[in-house]
């Protein structure tokens, strides 16, 4: 074995330059799969930690999962309506507390009640349309991460007045409220009512930030003008990857629609899991390129070691032999361009983490990326593979070689 390697190392020695130039190909290739990855992989993982974190994992609203039945359909088994107006069936859940109560005997997690409202704000002269959401700050910060949001006040700060709300600092910033600022709400149900600025949070949504405010339960209450009402239960459970098998058995016990975050976030996700497609088939398509490089040279040495290969195989060697040799030509230039790409590819990762830039779609000013072992695992293996088969079809050639036919210059 140890003369094969050392023929093998040879052929290589002498074809020093297009040995540097095959190896530098495959080099290029790994350090910028992992470059690519490591950057495409980073910035998906932060996208969903922080949509995780700023949403509920599973939201539980008011609506049926089938429409409520009108007076004839209970009665008869078949029926058809002309101009009649429907049952109207009164907002909110139903037992709210006794509902959260049975949920919190099996879900793993925690839950809490809030009531959705939409009000226009009227500040300054500007009126604005707003989601207003009624929380526990007791119970609130088990289910999110506003309590860490908070730019001004805190989540308790809504105790202050009577009709205290936070608003999200875009909204803040664009009616040019500030905390202590009086600004009045009105509801689709005619409800009016001056509310205290207490203090603004920052969520890192722009939707979010700009257009949503919240208030206590009983503020929300008043602007739906019914006392009482949840129409809401938002759930964070303790693995947030079981949300939606967990909002489904929710969805059968209750006969609410209950939704999870990947369902919420269904197009982004789906956005995501093909962004994820079109980066590996280009990190394929750079690695095979690479692998021509290595066919090349693989080939060049064959057509030149014919005479050599003669000689070797009038030695006594068999075929096998000399295609082991070619094939380990190929995978030491596999083996030492994966080394060298992996340094290439953590150099390059920390040099695109370091680089600053602003945009106005994120509060982020650097680029997350993600180390991560199977990113080198992955390339380097891809480039041995295609090293491997790249070297074994020259490699079998010139095992097919005849000596005589050599010796006579038929090849």
């Amino acid at each position: 074995m140890s003369l094969v390697l050392t023929i093998a190392w040879t052929h290589v020695r002498h074809r020093a330059r297009q040995t540097l130039v095959a190896i530098a190909g495959v080099m290029t290739g790994v350090a910028f799969s992992v470059m690519m990855a490591a950057m495409m992989e980073g910035s998906q993982d932060d996208f969903i930690r922080t949509l995780v974190d700023a949403l509920p994992h599973i939201s539980i609203t008011d609506e049926l999962r089938q429409p409520s039945r009108q007076p004839a359909d209970q009665v008869y088994g078949a029926a058809e309506f002309h101009g009649l107006t429907p049952n109207i069936r009164r907002p909110g859940i139903k037992n709210p507390m006794a509902t959260i109560a049975s949920l919190q005997a099996w879900i793993p997690g925690a839950l809490t009640a809030s009531v959705q409202s939409k009000a226009v704000l009227r500040f300054a002269g500007r009126n604005l349309t707003v989601a207003i959401i009624g929380i526990d700050p007791r119970t609130e910060g088990q289910v999110s991460t506003l309590a860490s949001h908070m730019r001004q006040g805190t989540l308790n700060s809504l105790y202050r007045s009577s009709h205290a709300i936070l608003l999200g600092d875009r909204l803040a910033a664009k009616i040019g409220a500030r905390v202590n600022s009086n600004i009045t709400l009105a509801s689709a149900q005619g409800m009016s009512m001056n509310a205290t600025v207490a203090g603004t949070f920052h969520s890192g949504f722009r939707g979010t930030d700009e257009t949503t405010g919240y208030v206590l339960l009983r503020t929300a209450q008043i602007l739906e003008r019914q006392t009482g009402i949840i129409n809401e239960i938002r759930v964070r459970t303790n693995d947030p990857m079981q949300a939606r098998l967990i909002s489904e058995r929710i969805g059968e016990q209750t006969g609410y629609k209950a939704i999870s975050w990947q369902e919420a976030q269904e197009d982004l996700l789906s956005a995501i899991t093909l962004r994820n497609v079109l980066m590996y088939t280009i990190v394929g398509a750079i690695l095979l390129v690479a692998s021509f490089g290595t066919y090349n040279i693989i080939s060049t040495i064959t057509h030149e070691k014919t005479r050599d290969i003669a000689i070797l195989k009038s030695l006594g060697f068999r075929d096998r032999t000399v295609r082991a040799i070619f094939i380990i030509e190929a995978l030491f230039i596999g083996l030492t361009g994966a080394a060298l790409g992996w340094v290439l590819g953590y150099l390059l990762t920390r040099g695109l983490a370091s680089l600053e830039f602003k945009t106005p779609f994120s509060d982020y000013n650097h680029l997350p990326v993600l180390y991560a072992l199977k990113h080198y695992l992955l390339a380097g293996a891809v480039a041995l593979i295609s090293s491997g088969v790249a070297g074994y079809f020259p490699a079998r050639a010139a095992a097919r070689l005849h000596p005589v036919d050599i010796i006579r210059g038929a090849t």
